[in-house]
């Protein structure tokens, strides 16, 4: 059994070319955040709140537990992980967002498993948020993920 010398974690960033409080803001509105990751939100996230978030094609959910908010600056929920989103203002029109999930339990090697599929999920979001901020185009990337997993309606 392989051990671990430290705990691997997902992570992933983009500069997305719009201010902080309109990036910030599509995380914590639903009716947002569903253009460019889940497919339906049950509220804005606030924190101490628990929220569901649904992907229907898939006919999966989850229930988020926010841990804290920081206006503009940051976000931390409880989502079977922790993830923290990080938001730096780079200019008045410019923002760098940085996604970090950690917590990961299990097997070293499903640990690491883990990390790896949490880097590139986050990293699929961050680009459907790219171009849904930037240029208000919808590109159904975690639709188009794995078009076999989804379920008939």
């Amino acid at each position: 059994m392989a051990t671990l010398r430290h705990a691997p974690v997902g992570k992933a960033e983009m500069l997305i070319r719009r201010p902080v409080s309109e990036v910030y803001e599509a995380f914590i509105d639903p009716a947002i955040t569903s253009k460019f990751w889940f497919t339906k939100g049950s509220g804005s996230l606030e924190a101490g709140k628990r929220v569901q978030w649904d992907w229907e094609m898939y006919g999966a959910s989850a229930s988020v537990e926010v841990i804290e908010l920081e206006p503009n600056k940051r976000i931390v929920i409880d989502f079977g992980t922790f993830v923290e989103f990080n938001f730096a203002p780079q200019s008045e029109t410019e923002t760098f967002v940085t996604i970090t999930d950690s917590g990961f339990q299990g097997e070293a090697d499903e640990v690491v498993k883990m990390a790896i599929d949490s880097t590139e999920g986050f990293t699929i979001v961050l680009c459907g948020l790219k171009a849904w901020l930037e240029h208000n185009i919808r590109l159904n990337l975690v639709l188009d993920k794995a078009p076999y997993a989804h379920i008939e309606r």
